[in-house]
């Protein structure tokens, strides 16, 4: 293609060349081509050479490397959309687990608060029933005592009796008739048991 463009450089060359030759009047913008040494095939030559360049730089350079900016952005900006969206689920876990921790404190607070009570009350119910049951154990005792002292008393009149009736048998035991001697036993024994 490069060959092709060479060849139309030259042949508008001499073109250019064969009609200053024959004596056509230099305008103002070929006198300057001419002192600055440019010719018109290849101006055209580089421009198209340039077109071609830039074409096949934007096919195969520029838009590839266009296309991967792209998507390198786009991966940009999801990567901070997914580094946004998980500092806010961060921050909701964290005020989730800060509210949550609030709660376990206040329900261990009512917890320990209600096993103090229930303690409290076991023990003033414990200590009740022990005084309860210490009381029923000396009302038991003083009975028991009540109840040895009556039947010591009961034992001692009884022996004591029976010790008057025989010391009186045998001291009237002599001088008194059956009949008398049954008669005192019974009276000793009716004043004995009233005492």
């Amino acid at each position: 293609m490069l060959s092709h463009m060479l060849i139309l450089a030259q042949a508008t060359g001499s073109a250019a060349e064969a009609a200053a030759a024959h004596g056509e009047a230099s305008t103002g913008i070929t006198t300057i081509f001419k002192n600055f040494g440019i010719s018109w095939p290849f101006i055209l030559a580089q421009i198209v050479n340039f077109c071609v360049v830039a074409f096949v730089l934007w096919k195969l350079a520029f838009k590839p490397v266009l296309a991967t900016l792209d998507e390198r952005n786009k991966k940009i900006a999801s990567g901070l959309q997914y580094a946004d969206d998980m500092k806010a689920k961060l921050e909701a876990v964290q005020q989730e687990s800060v509210a949550s921790s609030k709660r376990a404190q206040v329900e261990a607070t009512r917890i320990i608060d209600e096993a103090r009570k229930a303690a409290k009350e076991f023990l003033d119910k414990q200590a009740q029933e022990s005084a309860a049951k210490a009381g029923e154990i000396l009302a038991k005792a003083q009975q028991l005592i009540e109840l040895e002292k009556k039947k010591m008393l009961a034992e001692a009149r009884t022996e004591t009796a029976r010790l008057v009736v025989e010391i009186t048998q045998r001291v009237l035991a002599r001088e008194l008739s059956d009949a008398e001697r049954g008669r005192y036993n019974e009276s000793a024994a009716r004043e004995l048991t009233n005492i």
